[in-house]
């Protein structure tokens, strides 16, 4: 047998998934309830993972320490070996009366960007970002700031993620917009943040959209695999996590492809998040069996997967 067919033929054999850059993992877990620590007997979504894989930010609509609709949180944990902490509320900084929804963190840590539709913006839900001096004090964030109508419009815009390119030291923020023009009704779009702060105008991603919604995506570190949500024909029976892969960063995306039946049920399935080393994705669900009840409030879930090594793969 041919080394490629022998290569091909081993991986299938030990259920192993070969990522666009050549890296490869294994299939993704089962997904894990994150438990009543992080879930509540209300609804909690739109998680965000750190870098160092400490810090789990999160909205949630109905504590009782919330300012409003849905309000932004943070589980905190020593280790990625630990048990996670109580949720805090991010506070008066962050949280309005209205709704704070999907956040996403630089790599930096100095910038925590989300959606909300509180009063000033320019019409649903606008992206802000805040910042802050002290990368370990989540809770130490500055008032919030409207990213502007480059990338806001009248419509919904929400689910930002940041995809930094060290080849061509270029930002670039994903997000999804209900706004016309796209394929769907809510496609993804990206901008370009520029040194300067300022922002390109945002441009739709057609090979990510379909006539359904395609929301809230999630860029892995290295710009090579993208999770985002659709209920696009495929699904299993509501809302389902689906992935995108390129061979390098100057290429287009490849056709999502839906994450199957261990990753997602017969029912919503939405907003990935995927860890630094591409190895855990956070998501929330509506499945039966919550601390939420499920249908109506979401609990967050993870899955994982490992990165099989050169040896691993012999």
């Amino acid at each position: 047998m041919k080394p490629i067919l022998l290569a091909v033929a081993v991986l299938a054999l030990v259920g192993l998934h070969p990522a666009a850059d050549g890296q490869t993992f294994t299939e993704w877990s089962t997904p894990v309830n994150l438990g009543p620590v992080v879930n509540s007997g209300y609804t909690e979504a739109g998680a965000f993972i750190s870098k160092d894989g400490l810090s789990l930010f999160f909205g949630s609509s109905g504590r009782p320490d919330g300012y409003g609709g849905f309000d932004l949180y943070v589980c905190q944990r020593d280790t990625v070996d630990d048990l996670w902490e109580p949720a805090q509320n991010l506070g008066p900084e962050i949280n309005t009366s209205a709704n704070e929804q999907t956040p996403a963190l630089s790599v930096d840590g100095h910038r925590l960007y989300f959606a909300s539709d509180r009063t000033g913006g320019f019409g649903g839900l606008d992206l802000y970002v805040s910042r802050r001096h002290d990368k370990r004090d989540d809770l130490g964030w500055q008032p919030p700031v409207n990213l502007g109508d480059a990338v806001n419009t009248f419509y919904v815009e929400r689910g930002p993620t940041l995809f930094d390119d060290d080849a061509t030291a270029t930002t670039t923020l994903y997000f999804s917009s209900t706004r016309p023009g796209g394929t769907g009704l809510e496609d993804i779009y990206t901008s370009t943040l520029q040194p300067d702060e300022t922002i390109v105008p945002a441009v739709n991603v057609p090979e990510l959209n379909s006539t359904f919604n395609d929301a809230v995506p999630a860029v892995r570190r290295d710009g090579l695999e993208l999770f985002l949500c659709s209920p696009r024909t495929g699904q299993l029976g509501g809302t389902d996590l689906w992935v995108a892969t390129r061979p390098s960063t100057s290429e287009p995306w490849s056709t999502p492809a839906n994450l199957g039946t261990t990753v997602n049920s017969t029912f919503l399935d939405f907003r990935a998040a995927i860890s630094f080393d591409g190895t855990a994705l956070y998501f929330h669900s509506a499945r039966p069996g919550g601390i939420g009840g499920g249908i109506t409030e979401y609990d967050l879930y993870v899955t994982t997967r490992t990165k099989i090594t050169g040896r691993d793969k012999k």
